[in-house]
């Protein structure tokens, strides 16, 4: 599609007056892709949960790029739901446009089960109700700006077991760190293209909805939450070619949020080799990832689980 080096971000231009919301953009490829659209005239709203580390990377960034690098934080942990309506809130006050939402955080592979203070498995409860929520509350600033949602989700979608586990959502019975790692980033994509269909039946087009993944990358998701083991692994394969830089991890949502002509029904990332590393492009979608009866019953219980329903059979706001 881009050609041999794929989509680099030689493809963009001035995104002077854009806004971009990223979720978990004071580190890793969160934080390279703020850079990108710093470097490119853009205005970044970070959305973390750590104040001192975003404090440091807007001060890193600001010395990039200088003092009138328009790069703000809005503290949100997206395990806790209060935090997510608070900082969905905030921005609803404070950020006039949001040209792309993109749902980068994550947590990865942790060890033993963790319950959420609002009841859910950590993970599930971070990568996807978190998410969920949150495009939902901001959804109509998203469509005013005629914007985009980017799903930044992960390979390990294809590794477990392959549909959602209705029965026992928590995992209470059979956790498992990859595996319940896996159902959670497969929640997140089905959340996209569900989200996609819905759109498309209400008439509501102006917002786009794109899923991709960082391949494998050098950034800190293991290091946070994975066990002792998990963390040697990854560190041992960083040292391989099969890893690459955070930076390029970046360029799949950047892509996503920006690029033109992409289809929506798709899988965007890495080309070469397993497509963990290599030139950026449509990668492989395996069906199971849009399975629609499971789509459907997952976005219900997702509306209840975080209790929030979203309206898209009204009127698009003009």
């Amino acid at each position: 599609m881009f050609g041999p080096k794929g989509w680099t971000p030689e493809h963009l231009g001035s995104l002077a007056g854009n806004t971009y919301a990223i979720t978990g953009a004071n580190t890793g490829a969160g934080f390279e892709a703020a850079r990108v659209f710093l470097s490119k005239g853009a205005a970044v709203v970070m959305l973390n949960r750590n104040p001192e580390k975003s404090a440091a990377a807007i001060a890193d960034l600001k010395q990039e790029f200088g003092e009138d690098a328009d790069v703000r934080f809005v503290r949100m942990d997206l395990a806790v739901l209060d935090s997510v309506r608070d900082a969905a809130a905030e921005v609803l006050a404070t950020v006039p446009r949001v040209d792309a939402l993109i749902c980068n955080a994550a947590i990865a592979q942790v060890p033993t089960q963790q319950i959420t203070g609002d009841g859910f498995e950590s993970m599930l409860g971070t990568n996807h109700y978190g998410h969920f929520l949150l495009c939902g509350l901001l959804f109509e600033r998203i469509e005013e700006s005629k914007g985009r949602i980017v799903v930044v989700s992960s390979l390990g979608y294809n590794m477990g077991i392959k549909t959602i586990q209705f029965d026992d959502m928590n995992w209470d019975t059979n956790y498992h760190q990859n595996k319940t790692y896996s159902q959670s980033k497969l929640a997140q994509m089905m959340f996209g293209y569900e989200l996609q269909d819905r759109l498309a039946a209400a008439g509501r087009t102006d917002v786009e909805v794109y899923v991709c993944h960082p391949g494998s990358s050098r950034t800190s998701l293991i290091t946070t939450s994975g066990n002792l083991a998990t963390r040697i692994t990854f560190w041992l394969m960083s040292l391989s070619p099969m890893v690459q830089s955070a930076e390029k991890g970046s360029w799949p949502e950047v892509m996503c949020a920006t690029e033109e002509g992409l289809e929506q029904r798709a899988l965007y990332g890495p080309t070469g080799f397993m497509e963990f590393v290599g030139p950026v492009g449509k990668g492989t979608l395996h069906p199971h990832a849009y399975d629609k009866p499971v789509m459907e019953r997952l976005w219900d219980v997702s509306e209840e689980a975080v209790g929030f329903e979203w309206d898209l059979v009204s009127e698009p706001v003009a």
